[in-house]
């Protein structure tokens, strides 16, 4: 089961590469809404330091992810410096992601002997750091698959124990989420989703809600506004958003969507622009 690809089909996330050399000294940077921040050491020493007080010092060739909007600062020594390339993270849904929602404030790892996250960084150092014809798009492209395998790792680990991404590693539960994920627009009685799972509807609804702290019924509801989130962000026709999502009309869709957010789709709508 493809169970990140289920997510990233609709919710896809994009590096912009605004520095790659040798940071000397401080850097902040502030909590621009709606992005994250990647930043890759590949040599030197840096201290990370975010606004709420997290700390932490990196003296090994490393990654950390601030997946959400995080007003941070790097500190480097003034004399040596650190060898780093530095990303901005978007969302193609506009930081309404399921997926963003369901990860942490900070991902860090060591690169050395880290499988494909050691490769990813490998190659994303050796274009940052040399002058050639497309450098910068390579360097995006090349961080984007680097994301995909920090995720890959965070769900081979296990080590979030609630919400989404524990529920992407349940072996049952994971079924039914890929199958919503596919197709939100099927309709999904709890008897459906248990059926998927190979669960009776007692012990798939008590289980879901242990891991998922949701219902299937809000989580559902959940991922198909997230969906429609995205959808209207395109200017998409109401009608046709709706069907795509489950709903029988535009008028459903937005009976739900003020039930959730409190606006009207076009006032939401407008609200982001």
């Amino acid at each position: 089961m493809d169970v990140l690809s289920s997510v990233l089909s609709h919710f896809s996330l994009n590096a912009n590469v605004f520095f790659s050399g040798n940071m000397c000294g401080t850097s902040d940077f502030s909590e621009d809404q709606g992005v994250g921040h990647l930043h890759l050491l590949r040599s030197g020493t840096l201290k990370v330091r975010s606004n709420s007080g997290f700390e932490v010092v990196l003296s090994t060739p490393s990654v950390i992810f601030f997946p959400h909007s995080t007003g941070h600062c790097l500190f480097s020594d003034k004399s040596n410096g650190a060898d780093l390339v530095c990303a901005q993270i978007s969302y193609q849904s506009g930081g309404h992601s399921p997926l963003l929602q369901a990860l942490p404030f900070c991902l860090n790892y060591k690169l050395t002997g880290n499988g494909l996250l050691e490769q990813s960084a490998f190659w994303i150092f050796e274009e940052a750091f040399k002058d050639a014809s497309g450098k910068h798009l390579i360097i995006d492209r090349l961080c984007d698959v680097f994301l995909i395998s920090v995720l890959r790792k965070v769900l081979e680990e296990g080590t979030i124990k609630s919400g989404m991404m524990a529920g992407l590693t349940h072996p049952q539960l994971a079924k039914v989420l890929i199958k919503i994920h596919q197709t939100p627009e099927q309709s999904w009685s709890l008897s459906a989703m248990a059926e998927e799972c190979g669960m009776s509807r007692s012990k798939f609804a008590d289980t879901f809600k242990r891991v998922i702290e949701q219902t299937p019924a809000d989580y559902l509801a959940d991922w198909r506004l997230s969906v429609a989130k995205k959808l209207i962000l395109k200017n998409q026709n109401m009608d046709l958003v709706a069907n795509q999502v489950g709903y029988e009309n535009g008028s459903a869709l937005a009976r739900v969507f003020r039930k959730k957010t409190g606006q009207a789709p076009k006032e939401w709508l407008l609200s982001q622009q």
